[in-house]
């Protein structure tokens, strides 16, 4: 269940599209909404204020009332992180291509991205209207199963989401025909283990297998579907590491065809 949803915002015009899905997500669960800023230190008190006052604005023409604006100094991953634990964060909101800004750096959303301990949300779309779509990674680990069932609990009930698999077959296991009739029989009864713990009211639940390579099937997948969002575990064989960031993951953050959520 989300309560406490924190969104980063750079005073870019990313991150006012990032505080719109967040205000949109607060009125869905009834949460709490939090806009973080970490200040540049550099700047002046007046241009301090001059911040403020622009998030402040933002959050008027933005968030549900009641949402409240925190400000912190320090280096911007930490400084995030550590306010994700402090104030208690269920959920934590970024809008896409902070890799171009300076102060929200490529580095910096990857540090995040492995290090946060609740679900991130990549905004790169300008919707504010709720998702009714997603595209889900899965495969037999547990943060796979773990970010199909809170992208479940994120969507509203009208909402569809698609458990894509996708399976390379490997030699010396006898025939693929063979390998892929296993590994279909496997994905069916997961989904169906999974669909049984979704509450009633839970979004629609379809799957399906791809042949060949993980980045190459969700891209396809993603081309034909056009969903607004794609769910991907943290340390899933193509997803997060705690110590690096896998090459999937990394490409769609930094490249986000959609939303992103990424759950550990």
């Amino acid at each position: 269940m989300i309560r406490h949803i924190l969104i980063a915002h750079d005073l870019r015009s990313t991150a006012d599209l990032a505080l719109r899905r967040a205000a949109q997500l607060a009125q869905q669960h009834n949460a709490r909404l939090t806009l973080l800023h970490v200040l540049d230190s550099s700047l002046s008190q007046v241009e301090q204020e001059r911040v403020q006052q622009s998030l402040d604005n933002s959050l008027t023409q933005f968030a549900p009332t009641g949402s409240q604006l925190q400000l912190c100094q320090g280096k911007p991953a930490d400084a995030v992180l550590e306010q994700v634990q402090l104030l208690g964060a269920d959920l934590l909101v970024l809008g896409a291509q902070h890799q171009r800004h300076e102060f929200f750096s490529g580095t910096t959303l990857d540090r995040i991205a492995r290090r946060c301990t609740v679900p991130l949300l990549l905004v790169a779309r300008d919707e504010n209207a709720p998702y009714n779509s997603a595209v889900s990674a899965i495969d037999f680990s547990l943060c796979a199963c773990t970010a199909l069932n809170q992208a479940c609990h994120l969507l509203p009930a009208e909402a569809s989401v698609h458990a894509l698999h996708v399976f390379e077959p490997q030699k010396g296991l006898g025939h693929s025909d063979a390998q892929l009739l296993t590994q279909r029989a496997l994905i069916d009864q997961l989904i169906h283990d999974e669909t049984q713990l979704l509450p009633p009211g839970s979004p629609s639940l379809s799957h399906e297998i791809k042949l060949g390579g993980i980045q190459r099937g969700l891209q396809e997948c993603l081309s034909d579907r056009q969903p607004q969002l794609l769910v991907l575990g943290c340390h899933g064989r193509s997803a997060l590491s705690q110590a690096l960031l896998g090459s999937l993951a990394q490409h769609f953050l930094h490249k986000a065809p959609c939303d992103i959520f990424v759950v550990r």
